[in-house]
């Protein structure tokens, strides 16, 4: 897929996010693996999925904190709008960026570990190439790109 701005690649990324949502329940957390390049769109992707699960707070890239939780909104909380979601068995939505981490070990003592089996969690991962071995096999790859156009992005997803 080829997108032009960043409002299409964040509609990529809610069309995804209501197909995971969607999908029946799993033993494990769902992870999404963004792999690209700085610029490439990973953020903005992560973005527009957040924003489409009904979370209206701000979603930076937490490159320095290197991980963010957005609590999912439960049905109590739900409005006309977002009835949609009523099924959802998702609670969380991890965000990671491990952009500066040097070692998987840092992850680890992160609970990543415990945060990848709650099948409640949605994980979203920005720089997974350095932990690629603590993945699991499960794992959604969202590959992002430069396209020659500058303000073009190409964005495969494999499952």
């Amino acid at each position: 897929m080829l997108t032009k701005s960043k409002a299409q690649t964040q509609k990529i990324a809610a069309k995804l996010a209501k197909k995971i949502i969607s999908e029946d329940v799993g033993r494990h957390a769902k992870v999404l693996a963004l792999i690209g390049d700085l610029g490439s769109g990973k953020t903005a992707f992560t973005q527009g999925f957040i924003k489409s699960l009904g979370i209206k707070t701000h979603v930076p890239s937490p490159t320095f904190v290197i991980f963010r939780r957005y609590p999912i909104r439960t049905d109590k909380q739900l409005t006309t709008n977002d009835k949609r979601q009523k099924e959802n068995r998702f609670k969380n939505v991890f965000h990671f960026d491990l952009y500066r981490i040097q070692k998987p070990k840092e992850i680890i003592d992160l609970d990543f570990k415990k945060i990848i089996k709650n099948s409640e969690n949605i994980v979203l991962i920005e720089w997974p190439e350095k932990i690629l071995k603590l993945l699991p096999k499960n794992t959604i790859k969202i590959f992002l790109s430069h396209s020659k156009n500058e303000k073009e992005r190409a964005i495969e997803i494999k499952n």
